[in-house]
């Protein structure tokens, strides 16, 4: 890794703090780091609910690299801030003087404290507000419990900054640690050792002795119980899908086992999972130690637990190796998705992991067909976008196609000691495109020689689209399910006849999304009657059916869509039906439902759907 003269790191392995050179193109961050970077943050904080606000202080230890800088600038969105202070070389606390700039809508508003003298620490005393982009706030009625309110946090691309004052960049790294003050019946867990949280009182410690990016702090509390699946692993979760939970993901352990073997230890102490809210708006957020993860995903029989694989992956590729810039995203998610689908085929079988390609693939082949060129390379240019514009399936498959790709060309056992050496190269570091392109051209194409050329590997990455030799795949039940599909539509076979009660949940999904999008009523009721799809419990299934009904007029959906749409906030699950909807001549439908749903939607999910009706 390269690095400039204000680079600094700690020895010791997993707690370094290191600044990449990224940080002069991070263009999503005020921190001045060539100045001065926190090592560890330290947060005191009251949870209200009432006034749905974060409230107390956070407190800066700081490592100056420039030795006539009195600065420190911090990142802030949407906070109130009180005061600043600081500690000086004699021990005792100062006050500082502070400006909070004009808010930008993008990045937020720049915090600007100066000090006399360089500080070992400062601490910035603040509150959140109802608005904070990055925590969630739920009454009773709208948790599983009934009971309790229910607050989290989502900090990724760069929302960390409208809960903390922090340099909000993944170009650092810094511990932390916390005191969170909640009601008493009310848990708090962390992304951090929740070894004091298991006793319910309202006063909750905290401490987080790796280093990790600002994105991945994150915090809950609601009604939470707790329960072990392993040594190694357990849930918290509502009392309500606590033991569901549980039995959806006990091959978690499994999971860490294998990946241990093909990438090396798992660096993180435990891997528990939070299960959040059906509001919350992503699968799933790898928070290292405890991943956030989405209820609907708890299908009941497995068939969507390669979510809880592809955020395990992020403790190797993204947590521990991690995009130095959102326009890097790729690093993050392509490597985390190619590894996702490694365990899944380690655990569940090669059948299985070739599905679940060929579903991705198909999906990013119908994306590219809509998003802006630019956007459809590898290396994003934001141009000052906000990064989650970033989001799309684009960094995931392109990244892990490109990666297959790479791993049929060398073949696997060349290419697993490439990965591993990678992780372990950029362990507890950030790094940019550039900076893995040269690390890809030394360790691998020029090792091998003769197989992949640098510019073949620059297409994929720095090039709108796929490669015409990209991999392709297919899975041999997917072609007997086009077979059958094909029987039934001419009247071979009747729906009877098919043999869908030995259908996977991919299965499925190839069945109805390839399903003609100019199916009459007769055969959308065929279906429906056959397969009660509209009354799916598997929300993925569910989704497809939809959005195929609705593009094909079936109205026998409504009712279950309107269900599914105000109880749902997952946005892979919802966006795409209201654009489908509104594309299809139920925009006033579509909106009226959508006013009953956005009150208890994420500030990201509403955001898109705004987007959705303002065109």
């Amino acid at each position: 890794m390269k690095l400039t003269a204000f680079a600094t790191s700690l020895a010791l392995a997993g707690l370094s703090h290191t600044v990449t050179a990224a940080t002069a193109v991070d263009q999503h961050t005020y921190a001045n780091l060539n100045d001065v970077i926190s090592t560890h943050l330290l947060l005191d904080l009251d949870v209200d609910f009432a006034d749905k606000q974060l409230e107390g202080f956070v407190e800066h230890t700081l490592k100056w690299q420039n030795a006539n800088a009195r600065t420190l600038v911090l990142d802030t969105r949407d906070l109130e801030i009180d005061k600043v202070m600081y500690q000086g070389k004699n021990g005792q606390w100062h006050k500082a003087s502070f400006t909070l700039a004009k808010r930008d809508d993008v990045k937020g508003a720049k915090l600007t404290i100066k000090f006399k003298e360089q500080a070992k620490k400062a601490r910035i005393y603040y509150n959140s507000l109802p608005q904070a982009s990055g925590l969630q706030w739920l009454t009773p009625a709208q948790t599983a419990s009934k009971t309790h309110p229910f607050m989290y946090s989502q900090s990724q691309a760069i929302h960390a900054r409208s809960w903390i004052p922090v340099q909000d960049t993944p170009a650092m790294r810094v511990t932390y640690s916390a005191r969170i003050q909640t009601p008493t019946d009310v848990r708090a867990v962390m992304s951090a050792d929740n070894s004091g949280a298991l006793i319910k009182d309202g006063d909750y410690w905290f401490d987080m002795p790796q280093a990790i990016p600002p994105y991945l702090i994150a915090i809950g509390a609601g009604n939470l119980e707790y329960k072990e699946m392993s040594h190694q692993t357990a849930i918290f979760a509502e009392p309500q899908i606590l033991d569901a939970s549980v039995a959806e993901f006990n091959d978690t352990q499994t999971m860490i086992n294998k990946t241990n073997a093909m990438y090396g230890e798992y660096a993180w102490g435990r891997y528990d999972l939070l299960m959040l809210p059906p509001s919350f708006p992503f699968g799933g957020m790898e928070n290292p130690r405890l991943s956030f993860i989405t209820p609907t995903v708890v299908a009941g029989d497995k068939s969507l637990v390669n979510l809880i694989a592809h955020e395990l992956a992020h403790s190797w590729s993204g947590n521990l190796v991690t995009n130095a810039t959102w326009e890097d995203l790729w690093l993050n998610e392509g490597f985390t998705s190619y590894v996702e689908n490694r365990i899944m085929e380690e655990v569940f079988g090669r059948e299985r992991a070739v599905m679940e390609q060929a579903l991705d693939a198909a999906g990013l082949k119908e994306l590219l067909k809509t998003i802006d060129e630019p956007d459809t390379r590898l290396n994003l240019k934001l141009n000052g976008r906000d990064p989650d514009d970033a989001f799309s399936s684009v960094p995931y498959t392109k990244g892990q196609l490109f990666l297959m790709y790479l791993e049929e060309k060398f073949g696997r056992e060349k290419f697993d000691e490439f990965v591993k050496g990678y992780f372990k190269t950029y362990s507890f570091k950030s790094l940019t495109t550039a900076e893995f392109v040269e690390y890809l051209n030394t360790n691998l194409l020029q090792k091998h020689p003769g197989i992949v050329s640098l510019d073949k590997a620059k297409e994929w990455i720095f090039q709108p689209g796929l490669p015409s030799d990209a991999p392709n795949p297919t899975s041999d039940a997917f072609e007997k399910v086009d077979a059958l599909t094909q029987a039934w539509l001419k009247g071979e076979k009747t729906l009877a006849e098919l043999p869908t009660t030995r259908w996977s949940v991919h299965e499925w999904l190839h069945f109805i999304n390839n399903l003609p999008r100019d199916l009459d009523t007769t055969r959308m009721t065929e279906l429906d009657s056959a397969f009660n799809l509209t009354n799916s419990t598997n929300a993925e299934r569910a989704f497809a059916w939809y959005m195929l009904a609705v593009g094909n007029g079936y109205e026998a959906i409504y009712p279950a869509l309107e269900k599914h749409l105000t109880t749902i906030g997952r946005r892979k699950l919802i966006v795409r039906l209201y654009k489908a909807l509104v594309e299809n001549d139920k925009r006033d439908w579509a909106y009226d439902v959508y006013q009953k749903a956005r009150p208890g939607y994420h500030s990201l999910a509403q955001g898109s759907i705004d987007a959705v009706f303002e065109k």
